[in-house]
């Protein structure tokens, strides 16, 4: 928990608690405490905007980024200007803890840019005719560990996963020859990205030409072109990341991997009544 957020407890509880109890409760100074309420710029005004989206956040678990966070402020008939309702998160340390933009590091120059080829077509005919591919971040207590998916549309498998503490052209690599290695490819495939350095980099137009696939790539800022490979992360973190928090990258790692052999092997979809890999075994 950031201290800020605990300055802020404190402060809400300043009249029912003593300070120096709470300090000592929350394992944060007393001198840090009076220098955070003197920080505090109009205390009137965004404090108590500050509390209600503290109260938000909490029942929706951290989840909701500024917009959503103005739509239910209006729901609840608080209406403010989304840039006021973003810098008071910022300032009390309540922005989302999930789905935060991703930070990219570029690494060279962005060469290659393919057409939409998939538009939203979300199914395929047969399996290795539409994969989705994404790199997602997994939150640990040692730091951010990077995961590259590769999906197929056929049967929603999970066909090749990689992880890494960067997020590099590698790792997508690395990736994509996993998944080459554990299936069989006859007909055409279709490999459908977003636009990150990773997919537009010349080792990746190169190693896609190697293998005869052929890339698709989501329009630009069109999340819900690729939204078959966030649904996949969505689920992971749901059903397992969130609900288990691993400390290290070797727990995530472990948990990660449990959790895919689970997912491609046992858990059910509503849509077909048997886990993924059993509608591919059974083609």
């Amino acid at each position: 928990m950031r201290p800020s957020i605990k300055y802020l407890a404190i402060y809400r509880h300043r009249e029912k608690y003593s300070v120096t109890v709470m300090c000592k409760f929350f394992g944060v100074s007393r001198s840090g405490y009076y220098s955070f309420v003197k920080r505090m710029d109009k205390p009137a005004f965004d404090l108590p905007l500050a509390q209600v989206i503290q109260q938000c956040q909490t029942s929706t678990h951290r989840t909701y980024g500024y917009r959503k966070v103005q739509i239910w402020l209006e729901r609840n008939g608080i209406f403010r200007n989304p840039k006021t309702v973003l810098r008071v998160m910022q300032k009390y340390g309540l922005l989302s803890e999930v789905r935060r933009r991703r930070k990219y590091r570029q690494m060279g120059q962005q060469l290659h840019r393919y057409p939409n080829l998939l538009n939203r077509q979300f199914h395929a005919q047969i399996p290795n005719q539409k994969w989705v591919t994404d790199i997602s971040y997994i939150q640990t207590g040692q730091g951010v560990l990077y995961l590259s998916v590769i999906r197929d549309l056929w049967d929603n498998s999970i066909v090749a996963c990689k992880t890494g503490t960067e997020q590099t052209v590698d790792l997508v690599l690395k990736t994509i020859r996993a998944a080459m290695k554990s299936e069989k490819v006859a007909a055409e495939l279709q490999l459908h990205s977003d636009q990150g350095f990773q997919y537009t980099s010349r080792e990746y137009f190169n190693l896609t030409q190697e293998y005869g696939i052929t890339p698709s790539m989501s329009r630009r800022g069109n999340c819900y072109d690729n939204a078959m490979a966030e649904n996949f992360f969505s689920i992971l973190k749901t059903e397992c990341i969130y609900r288990h928090k691993p400390k290290t990258f070797s727990e995530a790692n472990n948990m990660i991997d449990r959790y895919i052999f689970f997912y491609n092997h046992e858990r059910i979809q509503l849509k077909t009544g048997v886990a993924p890999l059993t509608l591919r075994h059974s083609a």
